[in-house]
């Protein structure tokens, strides 16, 4: 009997979010099946939540190893998230930051599943 691969689309997401290293955090979850979304999703616009994540794939969460990146130097800010759970059968613990701008592309593609929208770099 053959173990079933999970559905690349099915998710669990926690996201801790702050605007500052010793300000107050906002928490949000998302979460899908087969690329549906399921109850207890809390994120502020479930449905472009999802549809980030989904947009952006695996890559967001799961970088191919590879050369270091260029990227541009400048600093967004002091705002940190961090998500945690499954996506698609994977484990998922990683730490998004506006610290460059390589990050801050990856912010901003995440932005709807961080409480915000692209436009705003995801605050809330």
């Amino acid at each position: 009997m053959s173990a079933e691969q999970p559905d690349p689309r099915s998710l669990d997401l926690a996201v801790t979010l702050s605007e500052t290293p010793n300000g107050p955090h906002h928490e949000f979850t998302l979460r899908a099946i087969r690329g549906k979304l399921a109850s207890g999703s809390t994120v502020p616009d479930p449905q472009a939540a999802l549809d980030a994540v989904l947009r952006n794939g695996e890559a967001v969460f799961f970088p191919e190893p590879g050369p270091p990146r260029l990227c541009t130097q400048q600093y967004g800010g002091p705002q940190q998230a961090v998500v945690t759970g499954t996506f698609g059968g994977r484990r998922v613990h990683t730490t998004l930051t506006l610290t460059d701008g390589c990050e801050i592309a990856r912010w901003r593609a995440l932005a709807p599943l961080l409480g915000g929208t692209a436009g705003n770099a995801g605050r809330t």
